[in-house]
C-alpha cells in the first residue's frame, strides 16, 4: 500500500484534497499533517475520518525532528504539501510567522524527503501546490504564464515564492523529483471567513458591514475549490516531474462586482428588497501594496493534461451561498472559536 502526507490538510483546500483522495484511492493511505491552527478545521473531514485508509497526525512542520520522525514511521512515498500561512492581512502584521512556516516549514519537508528517498527516487514525488500572487501584480491586459517572472509584493507572496525557489532547487540540486501548481483565488465550501466571500456572506446574514478596500477595482481570477482538488489530483497522476502549472478559472472579477453579485443572491436567499445588502457596503483605506490584478493562463494544464474547470462562476457562487446558508452551526463555530474543541473531543 502507498502512503501519501497531505500537510495541511484541515485547512479549506487541503480538506478537500484529502476527501477527494481518501475516497478515489481506497488502496493507498492518506496521511494528512496538520498543526490545527485557527484555520485548520477537523469538522471539515468527519465524513471521511473514519475510514481505513485516512490517518490524522497533529503537527508542525516547522519541526524538523518531527518531521524525520513521521517520515521514519510512515516511509511516505510522496507528499502533497499544502500546509501554509496564507493571508495576506496577517502577513503585514506578522511577517515572520509567514516566513517560518511557509520558508522553513518547506525546507524541512524537502530535506526529509530527499534523506529519505535518495536511495530511490523511483516512484518517489514531492508535490508543492503555490499561489498566483508569486507572480506579483499584472495591468489592465495580459496573463500569469509559467514562465512569468516572480515578483512578490506582500510578506505572503514572498514567503511562497521562497518556498518555490527551494523546491526547485532540491530537484536540480538532489534530483528530488517534483511538480508546482500555482493557483488563483478558490471559493467554496469550509473556507475560514476572515477571506472575502464567506466573510461577506456571514456579514450579510448578520446585517454587519462589507469593507472594501480602495476603490474595489482590484481584480481577481476565481476558482470552486473541488476543481481545484481536482487539478491537484490530474497533476500528481499526470505532472510531468520538473514541471509548473498554472490553475485558474477562466474567471476574472473586480471586487466590487463580485461583492455586488455575492449581495443580490443573498438578498434573494434571505428574501430581503433587492439592493438592501448592497448598503452594507462600506469602502475602507486600502491595504499596504495591495496587488492590482491577478489573472491566469491556464492553457497549459488544459491542453497537456486535460484539465479544466466544472463550474461556471454564477453556479458556483450560488452553490458556495447555499452550502454557508444550509451550515449555520458550522460558520457560528468557526466564528465563535467552538470548533477548536474538535480534536479535544474527538481524539482525546
Amino acid at each position: 500500500m502507498k502512503t501519501i502526507l497531505i500537510t495541511g490538510g484541515a485547512g479549506f483546500i487541503g480538506s478537500h484534497v484529502v476527501r477527494l483522495f481518501v475516497n478515489k484511492y481506497p488502496d493507498t493511505q492518506i496521511v494528512n499533517l496538520d498543526k490545527l491552527t485557527y484555520a485548520g478545521n477537523l469538522e471539515n473531514l468527519k465524513d471521511v475520518e473514519q475510514k481505513s485508509n485516512y490517518n490524522f497526525v497533529k503537527g508542525d512542520i516547522v519541526d524538523s525532528n518531527f518531521i524525520n520522525d513521521l517520515f521514519k514511521k510512515y516511509q511516505f512515498d510522496s507528499v502533497i504539501h499544502l500546509a501554509a500561512e496564507s493571508h495576506v492581512d496577517r502577513s503585514i502584521s506578522n511577517p515572520l510567522e509567514f516566513i517560518q512556516t511557509n520558508v522553513v516549514g518547506t525546507f524541512n519537508l524537502l530535506n526529509s524527503a530527499k534523506n529519505y528517498w535518495s536511495d530511490n527516487f523511483n516512484g518517489k514525488l514531492f508535490y508543492h501546490v503555490s499561489t498566483d500572487e508569486v507572480y506579483g501584480s499584472l495591468g489592465a491586459e495580459g496573463f500569469f504564464l509559467e514562465t512569468t517572472p516572480y515578483d512578490p509584493q506582500s510578506p505572503y507572496s514572498s514567503s511562497k515564492a521562497s518556498s518555490d525557489h527551494f523546491v526547485r532547487a532540491y530537484g536540480n540540486t538532489y534530483g528530488l523529483p517534483f511538480v508546482i501548481s500555482n493557483c488563483s483565488n478558490n471559493y467554496g465550501e469550509n473556507q475560514f471567513p476572515e477571506k472575502l466571500i464567506p466573510l461577506f456572506i456571514n456579514n450579510i446574514r448578520n446585517n454587519k458591514s462589507l469593507p472594501v478596500y480602495g476603490d474595489g477595482l482590484f481584480t481577481r481570477d476565481w476558482l470552486y475549490v473541488v476543481d481545484h482538488a481536482k487539478a491537484i489530483d490530474t497533476v500528481f497522476k499526470n505532472g510531468k516531474i520538473g514541471d509548473t502549472y498554472n490553475i485558474g478559472g477562466f474567471n476574472e472579477w473586480t471586487n466590487i462586482d463580485l461583492i455586488k453579485l455575492l449581495c443580490g443572491i443573498m438578498d434573494e436567499k434571505l428574501g430581503r428588497e433587492q439592493g438592501s445588502s448592497e448598503q452594507l457596503i462600506t469602502f475602507v483605506k486600502d491595504r499596504p501594496g495591495h496587488d492590482k490584478r491577478y489573472a491566469i493562463d491556464a492553457t497549459k494544464i488544459k491542453t497537456e493534461l486535460g484539465w479544466e474547470p466544472s463550474l461556471q462562476f454564477a453556479e458556483g457562487l450560488e452553490k458556495t451561498i447555499d452550502w454557508y446558508l444550509n451550515n449555520k452551526d458550522w460558520l457560528d463555530n468557526v466564528t465563535s472559536g467552538e470548533y477548536q474543541n474538535y480534536y479535544q473531543n474527538q481524539y482525546q
